[in-house]
């Protein structure tokens, strides 16, 4: 599997995980913190470390993370752990952070996630939030060894991976497909439009090409519609409408939809199928896949932000100097 690649022993991540409930199905570490990048986020040093901690039972955790760890949580935790997993699952993005907390000598932020909404999320791009997240190189500190989990995690790559290919031309670099993959989950998502750093796309994939090669590197020499030249870091691919189609059908559920709803005139209530056979034959392919990113991203985008105003509690804590901005990004 390919994210076994990233898989890491750090002591510095394990230490951290120590202060928290051990029943973790999923945990990794992501960002700048972790993976170097280039632009106004390249301090490593200094960078505030971001998690994600995906649980089976989410009121157990919260239950007992508010014994360990109830300065981490804001004036919600007086509401309880079910209602704080209420937030979680119904709100936003199904992930509830915690930040700006000091743990063992570093500045971080956590974010925890249902097991089930998470295989959800990877398998149909529900809101490709934390789906979004690990098309991307991740630290992944400890996993357990749920099958479906994995193969859902597996599969998100995949569906990556087609999705690019979808929006690129006939032949392109390695560059500009780790580029398409890691701007996926950016696609109309309103912080791109308020000040945030328009370059942090090629931020992300420039110094790391290495590792999303690690992470995207067996797929594309197994799929059967790519000519992968590794030595060259060039690919070709299957432009023909026929090729579209085929790569169009093995989309996530929530895409398809969301295509068929972009490309279906009012009143003819053609079904998914008909409609990606008509946007395979359309010279215009990439750009309604990338509109039906956007109907994806934009919102759910929105009301986790939203909710991150609840959860945060800002206003208890110090924030150091130049951590605004790195906090206001940082969840994907």
């Amino acid at each position: 599997m390919a994210l076994q690649a990233l898989q890491s022993s750090g002591v510095t991540f394990r230490r951290i995980l120590s202060h928290f409930p051990e029943e973790l199905s999923l945990a990794f570490a992501y960002g700048s913190g972790v993976y170097r990048q280039a632009g106004p986020n390249s301090d490593q040093k200094n960078a505030m470390l971001d998690f994600v901690f995906t649980v089976d039972d989410p009121v157990a955790w919260h239950s007992k993370n508010l014994k360990k760890n109830w300065n981490h949580y804001s004036f919600l935790k007086v509401l309880g752990p079910k209602i704080i997993t209420s937030i979680q699952n119904n709100y936003g993005a199904g992930v509830y952070y915690n930040s700006l907390i000091m743990c063992d000598g570093r500045l971080i932020k956590y974010g925890v996630i249902s097991t089930s909404i998470l295989i959800e999320d990877l398998l149909n791009w529900n809101n490709l939030y934390i789906a979004g997240r690990l098309q991307k190189p991740v630290k992944i500190v400890t996993m357990n060894e749920d099958i479906t989990l994995r193969s859902a995690l597996d599969r998100n790559l995949k569906s990556a991976v087609t999705a690019a290919f979808l929006m690129l031309p006939e032949s392109f670099s390695e560059e500009d497909l780790f580029i398409e993959i890691a701007g996926l989950s950016y696609s109309g998502d309103f912080r791109m439009l308020v000040g945030e750093d328009k370059t942090k796309v090629l931020n992300i994939v420039k110094p790391n090409i290495a590792h999303f090669r690690e992470l995207y590197g067996s797929i594309l020499q197994e799929n059967p519609q790519v000519v992968y030249k590794s030595q060259q870091g060039r690919l070709e691919i299957d432009k023909s409408p026929e090729g579209q189609f085929t790569q169009l059908m093995t989309l996530p559920k929530s895409l398809q939809q969301q295509i068929n709803h972009i490309m279906d005139p009012p009143g003819k209530n053609r079904d998914v199928e008909e409609t990606l056979f008509q946007v395979a034959h359309d010279p215009d392919c990439g750009d309604v896949v990338r509109l039906g990113l956007s109907a994806i991203v934009r919102p759910s985008s929105i009301r986790q932000s939203t909710k991150g105003i609840f959860t945060a509690d800002m206003h208890t804590k110090i924030i150091p100097d130049g951590m605004i901005r790195r906090l206001e990004f940082a969840s994907k």
